[in-house]
């Protein structure tokens, strides 16, 4: 029940919040997590997450991040939107937010190209976020790592993250990635297609650019009639099983097992970062 009514939250925030971090007028607006940045005629909004120390994926972010992707869509004059982060830290989820099915589900089905800069590492909700962009740049540092760490953390990756894992990297490298909890360096990742390029540090945001540039040569309403045909099976079985999903993961993580072991796994970062 908190959940679903954190869900009612997150949809009748959207004014409020929207017109709170307003600055610039068109050209820029920004929310405490959130800072986006409109480049001139080139028809390209810059998101920054800007959430320390590891851009969580809290209800707060969540709710900001679907309200900056409303008015990206609701403004004729963007037809394609970068992701980055201000910091080298890309999205953390911290606790079990309702909002991120409404997230990934709007990010999937958004209307302009949305391209993931994908310049740190990329764990369990990092890579949700890139995996349901139009196309994935990975910085080239072997610091760098993306995938979906859950069965590490003694937790199981929901069926709609499962399905868009599927969906990227086909079903037999899921299935072997998801059960061993595998985070793939940049080469890694660009061999099992889960990112479409690895640029050197230094160029990944001018390679966002031009690969947006070709983006924008194919007419928008075939482009996005054909992003929408491609996602709907996985997008419509989300909104389907959305609740009865809510009920079994709040009823998996509560368990005093389940808590034991994300216990643990946090206790070994602290190690490895101490």
């Amino acid at each position: 029940m908190a959940l679903a009514a954190a869900r009612r939250v997150l949809l009748q925030a959207g004014s409020r919040l929207g017109r709170r971090g307003a600055v610039d007028g068109a050209r820029r607006f920004s929310n405490k997590r959130v800072l986006v940045e409109k480049e001139g005629e080139a028809g390209i909004a810059v998101m920054k997450f800007k959430n320390p120390p590891v851009n969580s994926l809290s209800l707060e972010f969540l709710t900001e991040f679907v309200i900056s992707l409303e008015k990206l869509e609701n403004d004729k004059s963007i037809r394609g939107v970068i992701l980055t982060s201000v910091s080298r830290a890309r999205p953390w989820v911290r606790s079990p937010a309702p909002g991120k099915k409404k997230k990934k589900r709007k990010q999937s089905s958004l209307a302009p190209s949305v391209l993931d800069s994908l310049e740190g590492a990329s764990p369990a909700g990092g890579c949700l976020m890139a995996l349901t962009c139009d196309y994935r740049i990975m910085a080239d540092n072997p610091k760098y790592t993306i995938g979906l760490n859950e069965s590490l953390l003694g937790i199981v990756a929901p069926f709609w993250l499962k399905d868009n894992y599927v969906n990227t990297i086909g079903h037999r490298a899921a299935e072997r990635a998801l059960q061993l909890g595998t985070l793939f360096p940049p080469a890694e990742a660009l061999k099992v297609g889960l990112v479409d390029e690895v640029v050197p540090e230094d160029q990944v945001h001018s390679k966002a650019r031009s690969v947006m540039a070709k983006w924008f040569t194919i007419p928008d309403h075939s482009r996005q009639l054909t992003k929408s045909m491609m996602r709907k099976a996985t997008a419509d079985n989300l909104i389907k099983q959305r609740e009865a999903d809510i009920q079994n993961f709040t009823s998996f993580i509560s368990r005093d097992s389940i808590q034991k072991s994300l216990h643990v796994y946090l206790e070994k970062l602290k190690q490895k970062k101490g």
